[in-house]
């Protein structure tokens, strides 16, 4: 089986190139195919001839994103419209990745498959609205939801992993401060890649939520890394209001595997996905 995967080499796209053995995985560089660029991702599928058009890539920068809206539109909703099309008129199947931001956080449960969408901020809108396109084409398509994902590369937005941010200032006894209100399911992009070759074995198309289970908020997430980690440092934990951030965050966005459950596929539990991390880590 033969992928094309655009956004090949982020915190997802790294783990699938490195996790889905049997898959001959064509990943060009950004420089090389640009998503918001159709005819190059027409000409990419032309050449590639994939059974599957992978998108990893997005525009995620929450805080930019309220700041530049259009370009949230142009690369979370029209590009990945296009490459859906163009997935669909090459004879590939089509996998995208969205988010929990579509939710508006005023859940106390996580949030399954059926719970009705209301984002608040515009990368939210940017990537419901990239979702309903998809789902309008009716084609051989999965949408899979997830939240915080974090793997051996760094983020291309914040430059560090949070689990490393945390490390580096305990280790260095700086002060760390870290925001308790905000419930999610943070999700190690190893688990994520394998969960989603697993789905994609199933030819279930739909909509899916992949995270590691257990609702955790950020601070106690913090707290268990620490301790896996064997650092002793306190951690402040302050309000979402406080940290100040310019664009909305769900209150709540942790999600249930409700569907992904339901075909065999479980991911490992929250803290799990810390400690494959680290041992990650310590590897390399």
């Amino acid at each position: 089986m033969r992928a094309l995967l655009l956004g090949g080499y982020g915190q997802l796209g790294t783990e699938i190139r490195r996790r889905w053995s049997g898959w001959e995985i064509e990943a060009p560089r950004h420089a090389d195919v640009d998503i918001e660029d159709a005819a190059a991702v027409t000409a990419a599928i032309e050449r590639v001839r994939p059974d599957l058009l992978i998108n990893c890539a997005a525009f995620h920068n929450v805080d930019r994103c309220e700041e530049f809206p259009d370009r949230a539109l142009a690369a979370n909703a029209l590009a990945v419209d296009a490459m859906a099309r163009a997935a669909r008129d090459g004879g590939a199947a089509f996998l995208t990745v969205s988010t929990d931001y579509v939710f508006d956080g005023r859940a106390t449960q996580p949030y399954d498959e059926e719970a009705p969408p209301h984002p608040i901020s515009a990368y939210g809108v940017s990537k419901f609205a990239g979702e309903l396109l998809v789902d309008r084409l009716q084609m051989r398509a999965f949408v899979v939801r997830t939240c915080g994902v974090y793997g051996e590369r760094a983020s291309s937005t914040k430059g560090h992993t949070f689990i490393d941010r945390i490390l580096a200032q305990a280790r260095a006894g700086e002060p760390i401060r870290v925001v308790d209100d905000q419930i999610v399911s943070p999700t190690f992009a190893g688990h994520l890649a394998e969960a989603l070759l697993a789905l994609v074995r199933t030819q279930a198309y739909g909509l899916y939520h992949a995270v590691n289970p257990g609702p955790v908020s950020w601070y106690d997430f913090a707290r268990e890394v620490l301790a896996q980690a064997g650092l002793e440092q306190s951690i402040e934990p302050i309000s979402a209001a406080e940290w100040k951030a310019p664009a909305r965050r769900p209150a709540f966005s942790a999600l249930e595997n409700a569907k992904l459950r339901a075909l065999g596929i479980e991911l490992p539990p929250w803290r799990e996905g810390i400690a494959a991390f680290l041992r990650l880590r310590s590897s390399g």
